[in-house]
């Protein structure tokens, strides 16, 4: 029989977070919003820039693994953190925690599929921001997912809403954008105009 000491690292939070998801709300959601755990330190996984996520230097390769974790992930103010109603952990997050792999046009609204499975359509609760990089000058496209956490717009989807995009009047001058669900977002200024 495994001691709990045996129990605990990255096969500890599966069990965890398993446990957690069963009583989750829908698509398998567990509300860690509304746990506060103690504080159990940090834990030796990184989710690189690209969305692949480590566990010890090494790609955690389990699909199913990678989904589960991500239904526990939480920002707070202090970083990002696996969370179970009994504990707590620091985990590294390069850029954003998810990238958004596919995009749709489905009727009013922008449907985003996430590598970890997540559906989210943009619109007011959802929104898309762009920033600058600020090493390279290329946009950097952010969806935001649930509760702080966001993906990165992978590059051939925000092509797909540059060629969606339409031309409006800004504050800021003339900006190319895109709607959903009431809401437009601006994702690059029209060519020839100032940033």
């Amino acid at each position: 029989m495994p001691s709990d000491t045996a129990r605990t690292g990255l096969q500890g939070v599966a069990d965890a977070a398993k446990a957690a998801q069963s009583d989750g709300a829908a698509r398998g959601l567990p509300p860690v919003h509304l746990w506060n755990p103690p504080h159990c330190g940090d834990i030796d996984i990184r989710i690189r820039k690209d969305g692949v996520w480590f566990h010890e230097g090494s790609p955690i390769g389990r699909e199913a693994l990678v989904r589960l974790f991500s239904t526990i992930l939480r920002r707070d103010p202090d970083g990002f953190h696996l969370v179970t109603p009994v504990e707590k952990m620091k985990i590294t997050v390069e850029d954003a925690p998810f990238i958004a792999v596919r995009v749709d046009r489905d009727g009013e609204a922008l449907r985003f599929l996430t590598n970890v499975g997540d559906e989210v359509e943009a619109g007011p609760d959802h929104a898309i921001r762009v920033e600058e990089d600020p090493a390279t000058g290329e946009p950097r496209p952010y969806l935001h997912v649930r509760r702080g956490l966001e993906a990165l717009i992978a590059r051939p989807v925000f092509y797909e809403l540059v060629e969606m995009a339409t031309e409006r009047d800004t504050p800021d001058g003339p900006r190319f954008g895109v709607a959903s669900n009431g809401a437009w977002f601006a994702v690059g200024p029209v060519p020839g105009e100032r940033a």
